[in-house]
């Protein structure tokens, strides 16, 4: 047995239980002694993965009563508008859940919360990773493996959606029916393995159920578990500050102090989750009654995660490509091919190369354990308000026909509107975040070099007033000094005039204007502009025979 010593009692006990038995001692010392940096943006991923239990729990019971059939029934149960109408049987199952089981609503809007938090905490840590820099070496296989779930998410989200057979779900299916059956060579293929033939058929209710409840779970909850062990096994980023280095790891340890505080959220998160579904109505799919493939439910809009598809399909405008005059065989419909895969393309695509893109553009093979401050990668930061800003005009024109009606505008002028706003707007954001980015410098540069404001203002004897600045704590100026300047790639030519080796070319001296553009120090930190008067404290104010201090 390993001898134990200097280990609280709480690891002790256990230890030396499965050491007798396991041998597994050193494994459980070395692993719940494991040191979890201190900062709140950290936690952010754990709404995400409470989330998804949540999501586990309340579907399981679900699953107990819901019936994954097409099947057409006469309905007969405790909702009096419905009674006698035909119906399928997902959806009479539904209304079962939703009225007859004992705590059934209650499930169904857990569940249904429970997903939208889901995507939301994904959504909420991939921008932490991003701006702080976390994906890069030696995370880059976590960040891929981070963008493959957000990806799944958003399927399992449309197929869960679906399964109701209500006419509001009814209608964003047959949005995926137009988008699927709109792809080139393969639209066609797709559209009968989902519907089991022609639209809407009598089969997807089913197959969308079985990709619901085991194949995309299983894949998320493989992926979940990978990417919470790479996160385990590899070195946690901090945020820079005092005593912090890419060597070491300043927080608490995960017994007792990480077991209590995850403890805590997820209580709060599975609090909150059970909160908005007692108190704030989702999906009341008893008053959209059955779908019928010949009606559409008005002011339908889908859950906020694909509320950006349904914006870009919204303002395309009307293009579409006759390969053989007017066959329908050759047609290309582009108003429904670009909004259905461009968008999506860019966000994930771009998602998953920036760390290899940023690493070509900078040259930086370093590994990085300390987080970046968003403003000290200012073209970072930029490029990620961009896309945010790109999501975030797609995701309201996603209810235009809302914002016409409530806002008294001319649906036309939201639509022609929203074709502008999508390309100027990301464009306003990347340049008033970059001009941010560099104030925000300029001011760090200022605390390193004056100081920080004291509040006391004195007066000096000519009659200018002016602030009096204090040293900045140690712990301030460490998290400020931790900054360290974006790498870039040697782009000088020698003495002969000869540009550095792949720094040659067409490709090469791209390469070269975007790392000079992208890497560099912006603002050093010995950059920073006072007033002259900086680092007195307050006693040399108040001493001061013809000054006056006034403190604010």
């Amino acid at each position: 047995m390993s001898e134990l010593t200097n280990v609280p009692k709480g690891i002790a006990g256990p230890s030396n239980f499965l050491d007798e038995r396991l041998g597994a001692a050193n494994f459980l010392k070395r692993n719940f002694r494991k040191v979890f940096p201190d900062h709140w943006s950290f936690l952010l991923g754990e709404i995400a993965l409470y989330s998804f239990v949540i999501l586990l729990l309340t579907g399981t019971f679900l699953t107990f009563w819901f019936k994954p059939s097409m099947g057409e029934i006469a309905y007969n149960g405790s909702y009096a508008p419905l009674k006698g109408v035909m119906m399928s049987e997902a959806y009479a199952s539904s209304l079962e859940l939703s009225f007859d089981v004992r705590g059934g609503l209650l499930m169904r809007q857990m569940h249904h919360w429970a997903a939208l938090m889901f995507v939301a905490g994904m959504m909420v840590h991939a921008l932490r990773v991003f701006f702080t820099g976390a994906y890069r070496k030696p995370r880059e296989l976590n960040w891929l493996i981070g963008v493959g779930l957000l990806t799944l998410a958003l399927l399992e989200g449309l197929t869960g959606y679906s399964l109701p057979d209500d006419l509001l779900s009814g209608a964003g299916l047959r949005i995926t029916e137009g988008v699927a059956i709109s792809l080139p060579l393969v639209g066609t293929y797709i559209t009968f393995f989902l519907f089991g033939g022609e639209y809407p058929g009598e089969d997807v209710i089913s197959r969308f159920f079985s990709l619901h409840i085991l194949l995309i779970p299983g894949i998320i909850l493989a992926l979940v578990s990978a990417h919470m062990v790479l996160m385990w096994t590899q070195k946690h980023t901090q945020m820079p500050g005092k005593n912090r280095n890419n060597h070491n790891v300043v927080g608490a340890p995960f017994y007792p102090a990480f077991m209590a505080k995850a403890g805590a959220y997820f209580l709060f998160t599975f609090a909150v989750v059970a909160g908005l579904a007692t108190f704030a109505q989702i999906n009341p799919i008893w008053l959209f009654g059955p779908y019928t493939p010949a009606d559409v439910s008005a002011g339908s809009q889908p859950d906020f995660y694909m509320g950006f598809l349904e914006g870009a399909l919204r303002i395309m405008v009307p293009w579409e490509i006759n390969l053989f005059g007017t066959s329908h065989a050759g047609t290309l419909p582009l108003s429904v091919i670009i909004p259905a895969l461009v968008p999506m393309g860019i966000i994930m695509t771009g998602l998953a190369l920036y760390p290899f893109l940023e690493r070509w553009v900078t040259g930086d093979h370093r590994e990085h354990h300390i987080a970046d401050r968003p403003r000290n990668n200012p073209h970072r930061t930029s490029i990620g308000m961009t896309a945010i800003t790109f999501y975030g005009v797609l995701w309201l024109l996603g209810a235009n026909d809302e914002l016409s009606a409530n806002f008294q505008i001319s649906l036309n002028m939201t639509t022609y509107a929203g074709r502008v706003a999508i390309f100027v707007l990301p464009a306003l954001a990347y340049l008033i975040t970059y001009r941010t980015c560099l104030g925000l410098q300029r001011y760090d540069a200022a605390v390193v070099s004056h100081g920080v404001e004291s509040g006391v203002i004195k007066r000096l004897p000519h009659g200018e007033y002016i602030e009096l600045h204090t040293p900045a704590d140690d712990d301030i100026e460490a998290h400020v000094r931790g900054k360290e300047p974006v790498l870039m790639l040697p782009v000088a030519p020698d003495s002969s005039g000869i540009p550095p080796k792949g720094m040659r070319g067409p490709l090469g001296k791209l390469r070269a204007l975007m790392s000079k553009a992208y890497g560099g120090e912006k603002i050093p930190l010995d950059d920073g502009h006072g007033h002259g008067h900086e680092h007195e404290d307050e006693h040399a104010a108040v001493g001061a025979g013809d000054d006056h201090t006034l403190t604010r």
